[in-house]
């Protein structure tokens, strides 16, 4: 790692977790929890006779060294999605809620600076399916250190063991994040907000009743679940507000495209998608695209022409560049235009 201070905090986390682990016979996620919790308390919770004395020497040991008031929220956030890329494997954790990588962030963030130039003093940013939080939080976290803004997260989903740590995540971090075990696709209870952003699980969506609620719903069996999480998701917009969902790569061309495709007409900006390459996924069919939507008022206005493009590898220099200044261009031409 580049960061040697970052890597000292990964290091422990990881070998704290491992150990814990091994001694509670629970899930990797679960240990990496207490940890960062136990890190947080500055001592280890032991509870019923666990973590027993040898391992709570040893995660003393580990621990103590860490001084997080040391640390930067991002430093602490990159720590943890190194440790979680090992969660996950070792869990065996579904590919719907693996880690969002950090290159999604970037590029997230990158559009929301180009097309919110002028930003609120408190801005909000929300996630439908938080996960453990770290697109959210890589996206804060750039947002806060780029702009004057306030930043406020809100986040929703309904796998507890996942949000616990994005809880303690967000604590760690000191972040102003909210976050919701429910159900994405029912009521949402805060507010609406400047800037969706969300990897989006990928399948079907079993509570039919609840999905004849959407214009997104399938006219017959089960709806897509991420169908129905972007119109949630613009829903939860305020006017002119910005929408970046990252989607199945073939989004525009499975049986349903044609209903997405018309209801994004009258209800939304579609103003680009983004193919995302093929390499940081494990196959062709994990590919995803970024789904780039705003919702109309506020003075927004549709595209003259749409951005559709791809997104270079993170390690091919000249490809970032030209890919950097061809959206700029498009900003210019499209959007920007008249104003």
């Amino acid at each position: 790692m580049a960061n040697e201070h970052m890597e000292e905090l990964y290091n422990a986390m990881s070998m704290a977790s491992s150990t814990l682990q091994r001694n509670i016979d629970g899930s990797l996620l679960a240990a990496l929890t207490e940890v960062a919790e136990d890190l947080h308390a500055g001592d280890i919770h032991q509870e019923d006779g666990l973590p027993d004395a040898e391992t709570t020497a040893r995660l003393r040991e580990l621990l103590q060294p860490i001084k997080l008031d040391g640390y930067q929220p991002e430093e602490i956030r990159q720590a943890m999605q190194l440790v979680l890329v090992k969660v996950m494997q070792f869990d065996a954790i579904e590919p719907n809620k693996q880690v969002t990588p950090d290159a999604l962030a970037t590029l997230a963030t990158f559009l929301i600076n180009l097309m919110l130039p002028t930003k609120p003093q408190e801005l909000a940013v929300a996630d439908v399916a938080v996960g453990t939080g770290n697109l959210l939080f890589a996206v804060m976290n750039a947002l806060a250190q780029q702009t004057k803004a306030q930043v406020h997260g809100y986040g929703v989903d309904n796998d507890e063991d996942l949000l616990a740590l994005a809880g303690i995540s967000a604590t760690l971090q000191d972040l102003r994040v909210d976050l919701y075990h429910q159900d994405a696709l029912d009521t949402l209870v805060f507010g609406q907000t400047d800037i969706v952003v969300s990897d989006l699980p990928v399948g079907y969506y079993p509570l039919d009743d609840r999905a004849r609620g959407f214009g997104l719903a399938a006219k017959s069996g089960h709806s897509y679940a991420h169908h129905l999480l972007i119109e949630q998701g613009l829903r939860q917009l305020k006017p002119g507000g910005l929408g970046l969902f990252y989607v199945p790569a073939n989004v525009f061309k499975t049986a349903e495209s044609a209903t997405l495709t018309q209801w994004l007409t009258k209800h939304a900006f579609f103003q680009g998608l983004i193919t995302l390459p093929q390499a940081m996924f494990g196959s062709a069919d994990a590919q995803k695209s970024l789904l780039f939507l705003q919702k109309p008022g506020a003075g927004a206005r549709q595209a003259t022409q749409v951005l559709l493009g791809e997104f270079p590898s993170l390690d091919d220099v000249d490809g970032m560049k030209q890919f950097v200044n061809a959206v700029q261009a498009w900003y210019q031409a499209n959007i920007q235009l008249g104003d």
